[in-house]
Formats: C-alpha cells, structure tokens, sequence
C-alpha cells in the first residue's frame, strides 16, 4: 500500500511541478490582492470615507452618461467603508467583462473601463486559475489542482505518524537525508492547507467549465449586449432597500445586473451569523429586471449544513477567515511547495542515480559471474 501510494505520490509531483508551483505562487500572492492593489495604485482602490454615500440611482447614472457605449451588469459595495466600488461593465457589441473604479462619496470615476487582466493582480489573477489560456486553461488548472489534492493526501498518508520524528532535521547528515526531514516536516505542516486550497480551487473551477459547458453545449455563443436588460423605471436604492428589509441584518454587497437576456437582478449580500467562515454573499435576494417584483430570498441561516460548507470554501480558500494572522498564514503554506518542489526533485534524482548504479553493479555482477567460476 505504501509503496503504490509513493509511486502515485511522485508521478503526480512531476506531473504537475511547474503548473503548481505557478498556482501557489501566484496564489500566495493573491492573498493579499488588495493590499497589493493599495501599494500600486493607492488612488484607484482606496477613497477618504464620508458620513454617507452617495444614491445608487446617481452613481449609475453617472457612468451611463460617462461611458454611454457600455452597459452595467454588476457592482461590489464593499464592507470596507475605505474602498473604492467596482462596476463591472459590458461594451455593446461584445461579451467581454471590464470593470471600472469609483468613489461612492463622490461619485468620482477613478479609472477607466479596462479588461479583466490588465492590472498586475489581475493578471496574476487569470495566471493563477487560466495560465491566460482562458477555457483551456482553467480546465488544465483543475487537473493539477486535483494533483495537488491527490499530493496533499498520499503524502500526509505515508508520514501519518509524523510525531515520532517531527521535529528531527538531521543538519549534519548527508543532503538527502537532510531534505528528506525537509521535505516531511515542511509537508506535514502545509498538507492540511493545500488540501483544503486544492479542494475549494479545484470545485470552483469544475464548477465554472461545467457552468460553461451546459449553458453553450448547444452551439450558442455567449450574448454580445446590444441594449439596456432592465427597465428604466427601475430604482436600485429602492431595490437595496427592500432587500435589506426582507432579510433580517442583510448588507448588499454585491449587485448582479442582467448580462444576458432572462437575468434576473440579484442582490447578494452578509449577514451576522457567528460563524468566520460564512462569506459576505452568503444571502441573495432576486428581481426581475422588467417589473422589479421580488422573485424569492436566500437566508444562509436557514440553509442546511452543505449549504453552509461550500459557502465556507470562499473563506477558506482566500484564507481571510481571521484577519491578517490568516492571510499570513495562508500565504506562508501556500508557498510550501517552493521547498517541497526542491527537496522532492532531489530526493527522486538521487534514487534515481540510486537505482541506476545499483542496476549497473548487479548487471556488472551477473556478467562476471560465469568467467570467475570458469577460471577456478
């Protein structure tokens, strides 16, 4: 059992070596996305906060008359009072996502309409679930992130009774024996968190392709948006309001605008549950987009428990769970494989050269044998 769980244990780490070592990476860096975003372009992401913000009503309307070539199919209202809102826009005549940054105090446009990658860490962001190579990508992304799922488990398997020698780095010894301590004790330490990583990355990105694959199986190509999907008539204060009173203690934080034609207006949005790991678009409440009648609501507390344990893989896949001791925390393991990556090429190439001087002594042996036995 050991012996075929190594096996299985060192294909899948060369196997997925590289395209795992640029998903931590990149991850481990995401980790601290907006902090990131702060250091580069402090005058975009962050706003000086003020008594109260701004009509949802006028910000729209500010970037339709601003930008009248595209259309509005989202907004993040962070619970940040210090960050700017992102309105993810679509320009007519194409499917393509942008987003734009604006004060909500203002009602200031702080940038431009641009791409889903054109900043740094949104780069890093497409690299770290696509390799930039879009649906190709995210599907090869989640083989190697069931590699490291599949790593995660075998290695923690194999080392299961760590205890005995978990502290032991034996630094006098030879460099294998030394990076075979390193490779444990650091394996041992992050197993838990790249499992978790490598299950949460892995579900979200089975969850999307599957999500593409059944909503264009039938040949039909995304929307390109032509026209407004909502009516007028509509106020969006007046639909964040009724949505906060239809959920007890609900806070909008993000507003999900028709993209295509038959999108329903759902606002996603945190409630207070006692639990660190329920994210902040936990509940939803949905409207149509032509009469704004409620179409139903999501209380997170009234879900059952698997509800609440994929809800959960936000949280724990950001690793913002506990403020800033997560983060670190995350990012520090999530970048683990750097030093297992080193350490386990080495181990598997010295038992490899291993292997082959023993084979050529015995070939050596068996070859010899015969003449000796002839001369005496």
């Amino acid at each position: 059992m050991n012996k075929s769980l190594f096996k299985i244990h060192s294909w899948a780490a060369l196997f997925a070596f590289i395209p795992l070592l640029v998903i931590c990476i990149t991850g481990s860096l995401l980790v601290f996305k907006h902090e990131i975003d702060t250091l580069l372009m402090e005058d975009k992401v962050r706003v000086q906060p003020a008594e109260q913000r701004l009509p949802l009503d006028r910000l729209l309307a500010t970037i339709n008359q601003t930008h009248p070539d595209y259309e509005a199919v989202g907004w993040l209202l962070s619970l940040d009072p210090g960050r700017a809102d992102l309105a993810y826009v679509m320009e007519k005549g194409t499917s393509e996502w942008s987003y734009l940054h604006l004060n909500p105090y203002t009602g200031q446009l702080l940038s431009e309409p641009k791409p889903h990658d054109h900043y740094l860490t949104d780069w890093l962001l497409e690299l770290h679930y696509t390799f930039l190579l879009e649906e190709p990508g995210a599907f090869a992304a989640s083989l190697f992130a069931i590699a490291l799922l599949i790593l995660g488990l075998t290695g923690f398997y194999l080392h299961r009774k760590f205890w005995r020698n978990f502290f032991t780095l034996r630094w006098s010894s030879r460099l294998v024996v030394y990076f075979s301590d390193l490779h444990k004790m650091v394996g041992i330490v992050s197993a838990p968190v790249l499992v978790i990583l490598a299950f949460t990355g892995g579900w979200w990105t089975i969850a999307g392709l599957l999500h593409e694959y059944q909503e264009h199986a039938d040949g039909f190509e995304h929307h390109l948006m032509q026209e407004r999907l909502y009516s007028d008539a509509l106020s969006f204060d007046d639909l964040r309001a009724r949505a906060e009173n239809s959920i007890e203690d609900f806070t909008v934080t993000y507003m999900s605008l028709p993209w295509e034609p038959g999108a329903n207006i759902t606002l996603w949005g945190d409630v207070p549950t006692g639990n660190i790991l329920t994210s902040e678009y936990s509940s939803t409440v949905s409207f149509s987009a032509s009469t704004g009648e409620q179409l139903g609501s999501y209380d997170i507390r009234d879900a059952g428990l698997g509800a609440h344990v994929i809800d959960s893989y936000r949280r724990l896949h950001f690793g913002d769970f506990a403020g800033l001791f997560s983060k670190v925390l995350w990012c520090l393991l999530g970048l683990s494989p750097l030093i297992l990556a080193l350490t386990g090429v080495t181990l598997w190439w010295k038992r490899r050269k291993q292997r082959a001087r023993a084979k050529q002594k015995r070939l050596e042996t068996s070859t010899n044998a015969p003449t000796a036995w002839v001369q005496s």
